[in-house]
């Protein structure tokens, strides 16, 4: 009976290991195999697609808001003049 704390010891580590285990593999920091998913870097943002013909991301921008119909054709053609660019 003298070693028994030892074992009453270990048990209560071995338990509160668990709880930690379980804990992180529910709450996304470990997946199934083991491997920590946090040390893994994150994806790079999506890449943006190339200038199309030759105008600027601002320009860009002004069509795709165009398209959406955010901009009145008014709207649009008053700002492509801001931005310098044809129509």
């Amino acid at each position: 009976m003298g070693w028994g704390w030892l074992f009453g010891l270990l048990a209560l580590a071995g338990i509160a290991l668990l709880v930690v285990l379980l804990v992180r593999l529910f709450s996304g920091g470990i997946d199934r195999s083991g491997t920590d998913r946090r040390e893994t870097p994150p994806a790079p943002p999506a890449a943006q697609p190339p200038l199309a013909q030759g105008r600027s991301r601002a320009r860009q921008i002004l069509d795709e808001r165009f398209a959406k119909g955010e901009l009145t054709a008014e709207q649009y053609r008053e700002q492509v003049q801001v931005l310098g660019e044809d129509a």
